[in-house]
């Protein structure tokens, strides 16, 4: 029975790791983390009067829930979930809860981290977007 078993999973676990068409990889979630984490801390160094120390290592993302949202005109991704960070030169790591709201560029080559940022009329959200690095295209 586990004989079966085995390459029934290995192709489940294969198939499941592949990236769906119009969902984040693995470096976009990472990129969206430590782009959202650099733009808290600044925002709270600049709140008083600090420097911002450097960026933490960011690892190990677990999405626990996603959701599709209206992120003003277009669609968005609101993902929950968990992950592991350091902070440089040391040797500790923490697990931290996160919640992202992505959204992905009209010809799906590029992803927005977007921002809630209140709301201008009282009736919808407004958003602030900033661009997550595109992804490397393999040569050759």
């Amino acid at each position: 029975m586990s004989v079966v078993l085995a390459p029934l999973l290995a192709v489940l676990l294969l198939v499941g790791g592949c990236t769906r068409v119009g969902q984040p990889s693995r470096s976009v979630l990472l990129d969206a983390l430590s782009l959202q984490i650099e733009l808290t801390q600044g925002a709270i160094a600049r709140a008083l009067d600090l420097e911002a120390v450097g960026l933490p290592e960011v690892s190990r993302v677990r999405v626990e829930q996603q959701q599709a949202v209206p992120i003003g005109e277009d669609r968005g991704l609101r993902l929950v979930g968990r992950f592991d960070w350091r902070l440089p030169g040391d040797a500790i790591r923490v697990d931290s809860p996160f919640e992202l709201y992505l959204q992905q560029g009209p010809r799906g080559e590029s992803w927005r981290l977007a921002r809630p940022s209140g709301s201008s009329d009282g009736s919808r959200q407004d958003w602030i977007t900033d661009p997550l690095p595109l992804p490397q295209r393999s040569r050759g």
